[in-house]
């Protein structure tokens, strides 16, 4: 979900282009520079002085603050960023970790729970504000341009997530603009490199992806996937406040577009183990032990994830659940413990539908175990049953759903 909704703010940034590419040929496209955001190794000449994001005292500050935040510890988290934010009151830092710690609270839903929105919004629009003050005073303070491609960044993000689509396109183009003009400072520290890290790697990304925008992308900033991704590394080891989102970043991309689960296991670990009680890392990382076949360590964090869940641990909700159950059910299949397979999956089918994703993956495979459970019980009422929602809610180019259709056309005439 996340990373569709960045990649959504970068064509939005495109969209414009794209208006122009298709009218007549008597309209031509404006021209745009090509922007190099490769990275920078050589700090740029400026006063840092005031610059919290490279202040160490403050990083050691708040130290376990960034650590209560990612661990869903909120209100010990946002006590420290208060506290930061009396003392630096015009400063935009405490007001983005504010923010951040509101899109945490979303993240595991799957940016679904709506009820932080207002809320996020504002300290974005702060973080801008506040920023933009900074901006004005001193036209090579990166440090400025750093929190104001953040907070336009994380105000796209939302925005097109909710289909503001006017909001995103705006708020978009003002974070890449503002990424451009502050990649002088990619020396400076590693924090610099973050979003020109995702950029390098998704803009080749879209052109391999989407073959129709690549004649846009000649207008986008020139890309370059590994650079990207070895900034990303680079960011997720030696950055302080971005090297979790980092690390999360590089964890996505490594199982969802290089199709590399061993690569991403490592990061996935590590952000499970440093954060137990982030329900996001929990179930990507038992995703992952999933498909290593890490049976041993899937169960244990499953069970885990569970045991949060019925303890009312923030962030463990229903989506949680339907991962935990689903992975459980498989495993307890494969070790011919029918019984509890079939209560896991019927549990994994009520978790999806209670958050309306009743036609998501691990709820269509649940309901194909449940249905074949029945038919090897010979219950063939409870069969068809479930076949039945198979083929309701199963896309039709899937094999569940043909599997779904013969059963239910041999076994209708039958009953």
């Amino acid at each position: 979900m996340v990373r569709n909704s960045f990649l959504l703010v970068i064509v939005l940034v495109l969209t414009p282009w794209l208006s122009y590419a298709q009218r007549p040929d008597t309209l031509r496209v404006p021209a745009m520079p090509s922007v190099d955001l490769g990275n920078v190794d050589v700090a740029p000449t400026a006063n840092t002085q005031g610059w919290l994001l490279l202040d160490k005292d403050i990083q050691l500050e708040l130290d376990g603050a960034v650590r209560n935040l990612y661990n869903f510890k909120f209100d010990k988290a946002e006590r420290q960023f208060r506290s930061l934010r009396r003392r630096y009151p015009q400063h935009p830092l405490p007001y983005l970790l504010m923010g951040l710690s509101q899109w945490w609270k979303i993240m595991p839903t799957n940016l679904q729970e709506k009820k932080y929105d207002k809320i996020f919004f504002a300290y974005m629009d702060t973080t801008i504000t506040k920023a933009e003050g900074l901006y004005k005073q001193d036209a090579r303070n990166y440090e400025a341009l750093f929190f104001l491609s953040a907070g336009y960044g994380f105000d796209a993000r939302l925005n097109a997530e909710r289909k503001n689509w006017s909001r995103a396109t705006f708020s978009s183009r003002h974070a890449l603009d503002y990424l451009q003009k502050s990649k002088e400072a990619n020396g400076l520290s590693p924090e610099f490199l973050f979003g020109q890290a995702l950029i390098n790697y998704y803009q080749i990304w879209i052109a391999d992806n989407y073959p129709l925008l690549r004649p846009i992308m000649l207008f986008f900033p020139k890309g370059n996937k590994q650079l990207g991704l070895g900034q990303l590394r680079n960011v997720a080891a030696n950055g302080f406040y971005t090297g979790p989102e980092a690390k999360f970043f590089l964890m996505k991309i490594l199982f969802d577009e290089e199709k590399n689960t061993g690569a991403a296991l490592p990061t996935a670990r590590y952000l499970a183990n440093n954060f137990p009680d982030n329900a996001y890392f929990q179930r990507f990382y038992a995703l992952l032990c999933f498909h290593q076949n890490d049976q041993i360590e899937c169960e244990r964090i499953s069970r885990e994830m569970l045991d949060k869940l019925n303890k009312g641990y923030v962030g463990f909700e229903a989506i949680s659940g339907r991962y935990a159950t689903y992975f459980l059910g498989t495993l307890m299949l494969q070790r011919h413990e029918d019984a509890q397979a079939k209560e896991y999956f019927q549990r994994c089918v009520v978790f999806a539908e209670s958050t309306g994703e009743a036609s998501s993956g691990f709820c269509q495979a649940a309901l194909l175990s449940l249905a074949r459970l029945a038919e090897d019980a010979h219950d063939i009422p409870a069969a068809l049953r479930y076949y039945s929602e198979v083929e309701d809610k199963a896309d039709h180019d899937t094999p569940q759903y043909r599997e779904a259709k013969e059963y239910l056309k041999t076994h209708r005439k039958q009953s």
